[in-house]
């Protein structure tokens, strides 16, 4: 790491190892179960591919991750022990971060690739039918890709930008300020389908059950510690 405060105390330590730019962002990721270089870029949007590949090559380094082969000769991460223990901590500063660092967001912050990879990796499959699903969203505003679609099969899920070939079961279209609001919390689901900004169309069986299968962010239930933007 490049960091470097010239200091024994512990907490500057751990700055020099996890200070520098997206490398908590990374250690989300790999705690969340992100695991390949293309799923990496997927919820980190912005970041270089050779920026990438330095941080984590640097993570790597420092012991928190263990690089390893599959057996089709592609690169997969993984937590080490001490990775792992980062995970309360990161946690706690997800929270914090709820409370304390968040108001409106910013036209630059509607990252519509990390909400979507995060909406399907956070999809309770047990709430939906023990069938194929095929999700289709409509992301108006987006400022790259507007069309979306998450395919749920009982044993994997996938995401997907280009039609999958499946006839959609349900068709969401929103707007990119709005789907970044309701997965972050500020703006209720139900609130945002029944004011005509979360439009549904299809299923009836998943139109009437999204509530229970389309999970939110893992902060979307803590609340900022006071009105307005802190920032």
């Amino acid at each position: 790491m490049s960091i470097k405060y010239g200091q024994t105390c512990p907490i500057s330590k751990a700055a020099e190892v996890l200070g520098e730019r997206w490398t908590l962002l990374i250690l989300r990721e790999l705690l969340l179960g992100t695991s390949r270089f293309n799923d990496f870029q997927r919820a980190l949007s912005q970041i270089s591919p050779s920026l990438l590949t330095k941080r984590l090559g640097q993570l790597t380094d420092a012991g928190l991750v263990i690089k390893k082969k599959t057996t089709d000769k592609r690169s997969e991460y993984f937590l080490t022990p001490a990775g792992r223990e980062l995970e309360p901590i990161m946690i706690g500063l997800g929270k914090w971060g709820s409370r304390w660092a968040r108001g409106q967001m910013s036209g630059d912050e509607l990252d519509v690739e990390m909400v979507m990879y995060d909406l399907c990796r956070r999809i309770d499959a047990d709430a939906l039918p023990a069938c194929r699903n095929v999700i289709h969203f409509v992301v108006r505003g987006a400022a790259r890709l507007t069309h979306w679609w998450i395919v749920v099969d009982p044993d994997k899920r996938e995401l997907c930008v280009n039609n999958p070939g499946h006839e959609d079961d349900l068709t969401i279209t929103t707007n990119a300020r709005i789907l970044n609001e309701v997965w972050a919390g500020d703006v209720r689901l139900e609130d945002a389908i029944g004011g005509g900004r979360f439009e549904l169309k299809g299923s009836s069986v998943l139109t009437q059950s999204i509530s229970a299968w389309l999970r939110r962010g893992m902060f979307a239930d803590v609340r900022p510690a006071r009105e307005g933007d802190c920032r």
